[in-house]
C-alpha cells in the first residue's frame, strides 16, 4: 500500500480588503482565504491562486498543509473544498482548518483503485465503483493522501470488495458501514439487453421532443389571444454583484 505522505506548504499574507474590494486582489492573481479552527477565531488571508490550485490538486482535503501567514506563523491545516468560478471552474475563494496534532479529527480520504481484475481484463466485464472516498477518524499525523483499493481480488462477477476488506495505514479507523460495498464488475450485456436499452433511450428522446413541442405550442396559444393575451417584456434580472 502507498501510505507515503509528502509535504505541502503555501504562504499567505494577512488581508485587510474585504466584501466587493476582493475583485482587486483577483485581478492581481491572488484569491482570499479564511483560517479557522483551533485557537484561531477566522483570520483573513491572501494568497496566489495559481500556487493554491497546483497544492490543491494535489494534496486535495484530505493531506496536511503547512500555511505560513506574514513569513511568521506557521499552521497545520486541511484545506476545504474551495468555492469556485462556475464558469471558468477556478478557485475564487479558500478556506483552511487549523488543526490540532494531539487531537482526532474526522475526514473524508479519497479511494484510488489500482491493479486488474480478471472479471474485467478476461470477461470483458465493467467495473462499478459505488464509492470514490470514505469517511475515517484519526490523527493529523496519521491522514495519507488517498488509500488503494486492489481489485484483483474481483475474479468473478460474484466477487465484491466491501469497506471491511479495506487494508488501512495505522492509525486511521474508517466511520462508514463496514459491510457497505465499493465495488464489483457487472457482467457485459448480451446484444439482445443493448437493443433493448437503446430502443428504451430513442423511446424516452422522443417522448422529451414531443413534450417540449407541445409545451412551445402552448405558450404561442397563450401569446396569441389578443392585444390583452401578450404578454408583457420584464426587465431581466440584474446580475448580483
Amino acid at each position: 500500500m502507498n501510505a507515503q505522505k509528502q509535504t505541502y506548504s503555501l504562504s499567505s499574507k494577512k488581508r485587510e480588503v474585504f466584501g466587493k474590494k476582493v475583485k482587486n486582489l483577483r485581478h492581481q492573481g491572488l484569491i482570499p482565504g479564511v483560517v479557522y479552527g483551533h485557537d484561531t477565531k477566522g483570520e483573513s488571508v491572501s494568497l496566489e491562486a495559481a500556487l493554491f490550485s497546483k497544492i490543491f490538486k494535489e494534496a486535495g482535503s484530505s493531506a496536511l498543509v503547512d500555511l505560513t501567514v506574514d513569513d511568521k506563523n506557521t499552521f497545520k491545516v486541511l484545506i476545504k473544498e474551495p468555492q469556485c468560478n462556475p464558469v471558468t471552474g477556478q478557485p475564487i475563494h479558500a478556506d483552511f482548518y487549523k488543526v490540532k496534532m494531539d487531537e482526532k479529527i474526522k475526514t473524508e480520504i479519497p479511494l484510488e483503485f489500482v491493479g486488474e481484475s480478471d472479471a474485467v481484463t478476461n470477461l470483458d466485464g465493467s467495473l462499478v465503483t459505488n464509492r470514490d472516498i470514505i469517511e475515517v477518524e484519526c490523527l493529523p499525523s496519521d491522514l495519507v493522501g488517498q488509500i488503494e483499493v486492489d481489485i484483483s481480488v474481483l475474479k468473478t462477477f460474484e466477487d465484491q470488495i466491501t469497506i471491511s476488506n479495506i487494508k488501512l495505514p495505522s492509525g486511521i479507523e474508517i466511520l462508514s458501514d463496514p459491510e457497505e460495498v465499493i465495488c464489483f464488475v457487472e457482467e457485459p450485456r448480451s446484444e439482445e439487453e443493448m437493443a433493448e436499452l437503446e430502443e428504451s433511450a430513442a423511446d424516452q428522446e422522443k417522448e422529451a421532443i414531443e413534450q417540449m413541442g407541445a409545451e412551445a405550442a402552448a405558450d404561442a396559444a397563450e401569446g396569441g389571444e389578443g392585444e390583452e393575451g401578450k404578454p408583457t417584456e420584464s426587465e431581466p434580472d440584474k446580475p448580483k454583484e
